[in-house]
This record gives C-alpha cells, structure tokens and sequence, in this order.
C-alpha cells in the first residue's frame, strides 16, 4: 500500500481550509483517511499552519510521499529539514498576534469612557425634537410681523372710515355728462348755421 501525506479540503465554496492527512494513494481526495496530522487555513493572514511534528517525522521516517502543497509546508514549519537531517531546522512559519482578552479590552474602554467629557448624548430623536422645537417659534415669529403688518396697513383706513365725510367740492358743468352733450350741441348747432349762411352767400 502506497502511502501519502496530502491535503483533505473542508470548508465553503469559497473560504476553503484543509487538513494534513495520512491516507492510502488510491483513495479519494476527501475519502477515508489513516490519520490527521495538521490543519491548513489559507485564507488567514498570516496562513495558519500547525503541524504534529512527531507525527510527520514518524510517517516520513516509513515512507509516507508527501504532496507538493504538504512538501512545501512541512518546509515551512522546519518539520521538512528535521527528517533531513539539515543543521538549520527553523522553518520560516509566520504566526498571528494573540487576540487580546475580551474583559481587557472592555477595561480599556471603561477607562476611555471615563476620561472622557461629559456630554449629553445625541440620538436621531433628540435632534428632530430640537429641530421642531426652534421651527416652532420661528413660525409664531412670523405669524406675529404678518399680524403687525395687517394691523399697521389697516390703521390708516380704519382712521379714514372713523373721520366725518367731507362734502365733495362742486364739480363745474361742463365736467358732467349732461354739460357735456349740451355743450356738443351748442357747438353742432353752431358750424351747421355757419355752413348754411355759406351756401346761401354764394
């Protein structure tokens, strides 16, 4: 039986991570395995790689062929020069900040909190109320000079009205209609008699 060290994908379609398995060649890429002996997560960063380093020497060291993704890895994590034999067998793995505790970080943000200043704080309510609160007035405030405008522009009409009425001044007769026409009359009558004396003197 050919044994190899490969990759077994688990994960989503497009958040992929792989275990580093034991397994015979003639098997299925994700078929039944002999042992599991790391975890592989690239989309990470830096990638996450733990290896159970006697494991793999045990299995390099009875011929287990490992993959080229495992190859490279085990280079990584030095396990490759160790089973060679190599004086260096530091790998050149990275590893990832340790997250910081949960309770130290609410900690610090107490601490930020407190020293901070005191302010009311401005939610989307409060901002409409206040907004409604100084378009309110402004409102009343117009309402008031529409009402002073009224009042002021009615005034002289109202001390008109209470004022006695004056008689109005005589008009002359030949302003008013009946004058008029006579006054046309008169003048017709006048240029016909003229006319008239004109024929009869020629």
């Amino acid at each position: 039986m050919a044994v190899k060290i490969r990759l077994k994908r688990m994960g989503k379609v497009r958040a992929p991570h792989y275990r580093i398995v034991v397994v015979d060649s003639r098997k299925k890429r994700d078929g039944k395995v002999i042992e599991e002996i790391g975890l592989y997560h690239p989309k990470e960063d830096p990638s996450y790689i733990n290896v159970v380093s006697d494991r793999a020497q045990y299995w390099l060291g009875v011929g287990a062929q490992p993959s080229e993704a495992v190859s490279r890895l085990l280079k990584i994590t030095g396990d490759w020069q160790k089973f060679k034999g190599y004086a260096n067998t530091e790998g050149t793995l990275r590893v990832a900040e340790a997250k910081r505790d949960k309770r130290e970080i609410f900690n610090d943000a107490l601490k930020d909190a407190a020293s901070e200043p005191k302010t009311e704080a401005v939610t989307k309510r409060a901002a409409k109320k206040t907004a409604r609160a100084t378009e309110v007035p402004a409102v009343e405030k117009a309402e008031e000079k529409a009402d002073e405008a009224a009042a002021t522009a009615a005034s002289p009409a109202d001390t008109a009205s209470e004022a006695p009425a004056e008689t109005p001044a005589p008009v002359p007769a030949v302003e008013t209609p009946e004058g008029a026409t006579e006054e046309a009359e008169i003048e017709e009558t006048a240029e016909v008699e003229a006319e008239t004396q004109q024929k009869t003197g020629d």
